[in-house]
């Protein structure tokens, strides 16, 4: 049996992917996304009807027989994370459309995305969206690009040329060779580009035409099933459904699975397993993250599809992880494979809770990429044991003590121990956005904490005393230095230069006017207490400020930017004066 081709939309965040989906669907998917931006990701089916019904005459032209039951899309989230075909379900993907932003070329997820597609080989068309955004261009009633190119003004064609060659340069620079697709001369080897616009529609016909006929040529081997196989696939949400209580949407990806049938998935504390009560597949063109009114129920289902899945115990399966047929050997320990790597924590580190194991997987992807570690993972609201968690971890690791909340509640005594506490939550349902949001926040505690320290900080100073300038001998000594190199503050501690402490800096004062600081060129005078001028200290003397060790460190290591080279070399030449003093 041929089953459809699974068909990825990738591409960066904003370029249009979930838009193409609702122009080909005739659906508002985007309308309703949190910030216009998926955040899971979605599966719904195409049938032939509807293709040849867009494609129209293309399909006579070419001369293809289409034998493949139509294409079944996976939606997947924009941000980088989310395209990760992992193994499980890289082979999920048939064919991919990467959309690209025409007015914009490439972005970053773009290159990520062309990434993972070199290494699963996975073939992709190149979507060359939002081509009624070319300055001058004239939409068309069509959804033919070659009809509407044609009626465009010859300025305006050239723009779009430019800019798909543009997009032909940056593919080659990443080792593929491409082509627009009226002029590809070798489909196995070439990466086709297809101009197209999600707003008016133009272009969706040879996306469409491409996207199946790459698939019926190529593919077909690979769409070949076994109908009777166990059933494999991925939980894409789990929900509370009226009428049918906790629910799994998955991607079915290989063989078949039937109401009575038993299938295992992963739970938090291991795997679990149930007997389906009932199926339910979404109608004709519609998302699987709609409401459940719009399925309807089989008896059995087979690769590739997206199914709603009905049946006891699955208040626990978590969203994002395996689904198998429990016939599949081994089955336990695969599932228990993938929890103890997605779920991997260190001893220190930030508190992640989200709401699937897909967005566990992604945050946890990115938070490696920032170098962040996770100390705990979890699925489900924030409570009060997580604000616990991450107060304790103020002593080890002060930049882990926060919560990180996507797409999930925080609840009242969490919030209450949150306030009592001091400890952040920070939440959004945009999964890129809670990444900037935690940057942010670990750039403003840095900010208050060198604020403080650097108040504490001795920092590097050399002063000489000027002579004829002496205004008391002793109790305290007052007279006139000055400042060298560096700066000097009222509590700093002084020292010859044989590394021997002479007394604390304890008043500054330019023309009887009290400072808490004079740098470097400033004529001053100070006082210091348990000095006599004459006997420990003369004019023209050279005093240096002088720093404990852990003050020199916190200098060299975390707060190097503070320092000028001047000062740099000066702190070296502090610290090799101090070793004079040691006994």
């Amino acid at each position: 049996m041929i089953r459809q081709p699974i068909i990825c939309v990738m591409g960066h965040v904003d370029h249009g992917k979930t838009s193409l989906l609702d122009r080909i669907r005739s659906t508002t998917i985007t309308a309703r996304e949190a910030g216009g931006i998926t955040q899971h990701i979605g599966a719904s089916e195409v049938p032939l009807e509807v293709i040849k019904k867009t494609v129209g005459p293309l399909i006579q032209k070419f001369g293809i027989n289409i034998t493949i039951p139509g294409l079944l899309f996976i939606d997947t989230p924009g941000h980088e994370a989310f395209t990760n075909l992992r193994r499980r379900g890289g082979s999920v993907a048939d064919l991919a459309i990467l959309v690209v932003d025409v007015t914009k070329s490439f972005e970053p997820q773009t290159y990520e995305a062309l990434e993972i597609l070199k290494e699963y080989k996975t073939p992709f068309i190149v979507a060359a969206n939002k081509i009624d955004a070319v300055t001058g261009w004239m939409p068309q009633p069509t959804q033919s690009f070659s009809e509407s190119i044609s009626k465009q003004r010859r300025e305006v064609a050239d723009d779009l040329e430019a800019r798909i060659y543009g997009l032909i340069g940056k593919l080659s620079e990443l080792g593929f060779n491409s082509e627009r697709f009226d002029r590809v001369k070798d489909f196995k080897t070439e990466v086709i580009i297809v101009p197209e616009s999600a707003k008016t529609g133009e272009g969706i016909a040879e996306l469409l035409m491409y996207a199946t006929g790459l698939a019926q040529r190529f593919l077909e081997q690979r769409l070949q099933i076994e109908v009777s196989g166990p059933g494999r696939g991925n939980i894409i949400e789990r929900k509370e459904d009226k009428g049918l209580g906790t629910t799994i949407d998955i991607i079915l990806y290989n063989g078949t699975i039937k109401v009575n049938d038993t299938i295992a998935f992963a739970t938090q504390s291991g795997f679990g397993t149930t007997k389906i009560k009932a199926l339910l597949k979404p109608k004709e063109l519609q998302e699987m993250r709609e409401s459940s009114s719009k399925f309807y129920y089989v008896d059995s289902v087979s690769a590739a599809s997206g199914i709603k899945v009905s049946g006891s115990g699955l208040d626990e399966a978590l969203p994002g992880s395996l689904v198998l047929s429990t016939e599949i050997p081994n089955y336990q320990q695969e599932i228990k494979a993938e929890i103890s790597e997605i779920f991997a924590v260190e001893k220190a580190g930030v508190i992640l809770k989200a709401d699937t194991m897909g967005s566990i997987e992604a945050l946890s992807r990115l938070l490696k990429a920032e170098n962040i570690s996770i100390s705990k993972k979890e699925i489900g609201k924030v409570t009060k044991r997580d604000i616990l968690d991450a107060f304790s971890m103020k002593a080890t690791d002060p930049y882990g003590a926060v919560v990180l909340a996507f797409n999930v509640l925080v609840d009242e005594e969490a919030r209450a121990e949150s306030e009592a506490t001091g400890i952040s939550v920070i939440g959004s349902n945009i999964i890129y956005k809670i990444i900037d949001d935690y940057k942010a926040w670990v750039q403003k505690e840095r900010e208050a904490e060198k604020n403080v320290l650097e108040k504490s900080l001795v920092f590097p100073g050399q002063v000489k005393l000027l002579p004829n300038s002496t205004f008391r001998i002793s109790h305290p000594a007052v007279f006139g230095v000055e400042v060298q190199k560096g700066r000097i503050k009222p509590g700093y501690q002084m020292m010859n230069e044989h590394g021997t402490i002479i007394g604390k800096v304890k008043e500054i004062q330019d023309n009887g006017i009290s400072m808490q600081e004079a740098k470097k060129g400033s004529s001053v005078a100070i006082s210091i207490d348990d000095v006599t001028y004459g006997r420990q200290i003369r004019e023209n003397d050279i005093l240096y400020t002088f720093m404990n060790d852990e003050n020199e460190r916190a200098l060299r290591y975390k707060f190097e930017s503070l320092l000028d080279e001047e000062s740099k070399d000066l702190l070296e030449q502090i610290s090799q004066i101090k070793g004079k003093g040691r006994p």
